[in-house]
């Protein structure tokens, strides 16, 4: 029976090798992070423990941390990254280049398609910063943010990411990361105000917009992979599925929190009130 299973096991392996071998694009095989998925995988999975588990419990007893001047310099960064891999994405490809309808990855050492695999890897490492979003939200003790829409788009979000920059660091997919940080510029600067103190409060009045912007955003990532699927395009249609999937899920989970705190909110706020022969009030 051990041998059996030693033989199985072995097998695996093989199959993993051969197909790590077979579909890796060995331009960013090197790059940090990306030489297999292990270290990715634990960086989530601490993520997740600390957040969800190690965190709360060390907070409990404790003071929330200032962390003010952290996160401004944060948010300041993300702004900055965001512009820098929206510039790049464009320049790279979807300036001038690239194809709406179907554009398959560019594996060659052409200038540009090296340019945009760079980008996709950038794309990736902003992504792994990210997780700080809830790190930061343990720390100061604001539990009842980290919701499992938030984990759910800060655990998988990384994902993606390495799969493109792994395997499809170019092409069709990357239509994704240059809309996602360009909503990023806009959250961010969002984020920047908002902790800048409550004086500053009143130019926070297009929270709602920015949530209408992200349903856009999954929107146009939806129908940009999923309509790939049907025509004739050398890019990988599993792929293409995935990144649909993906989009479709947040777009639920986005719309149920636009719908939960914008519509249904507003109309309870919004229902007229009927007067009573005692002089009380009662909703209609």
């Amino acid at each position: 029976m051990n041998g059996v299973n030693s033989t199985f096991e072995m097998s695996i392996v093989d199959s993993y090798r051969s197909f790590m071998q077979r579909n890796s694009d060995p331009r960013t095989e090197s790059w940090l992070l990306v030489s297999g998925p292990g270290p990715l995988l634990t960086i989530l999975a601490t993520y997740l423990y600390f957040c969800t588990s190690v965190g709360p419990r060390y907070m409990r007893d404790k003071k929330p941390y200032d962390l003010k001047n952290v996160i401004i310099v944060y948010n300041i960064s993300q702004i900055l990254l965001s512009i820098f891999l929206v510039y790049e994405g464009l320049v790279a490809g979807w300036w001038n280049d690239y194809n709406f309808s179907c554009q398959p990855v560019d594996y060659s050492d052409d200038p540009k398609a090296y340019r945009m695999a760079a980008a996709v890897w950038w794309y990736f490492m902003a992504k792994v910063i990210e997780l700080l979003d809830t790190i930061f939200f343990v720390l100061r003790k604001k539990n009842r943010q980290i919701s499992f829409l938030h984990l759910y788009h800060h655990f998988m979000m990384p994902i993606c990411a390495w799969i493109g920059v792994k395997f499809l660091p170019g092409g069709h997919g990357t239509l994704l990361g240059v809309i996602n940080s360009f909503i990023h510029i806009i959250m961010y600067t969002y984020y920047l105000i908002s902790g800048l103190g409550p004086q500053y409060q009143k130019f926070l009045w297009w929270k709602r917009h920015l949530t209408t912007m992200q349903l856009i955003q999954f929107c146009i990532i939806f129908y940009h992979n999923f309509t790939v699927m049907f025509c004739d395009c050398n890019y990988p249609k599993g792929i293409n599925f995935l990144l649909s999937l993906n989009a479709g899920l947040f777009l639920y989970m986005f719309g149920n929190f636009y719908y939960r705190n914008y519509v249904k909110n507003n109309s309870k706020a919004e229902t007229p009130k009927e007067i009573t022969a005692n002089g009380k009030s009662k909703e209609c």
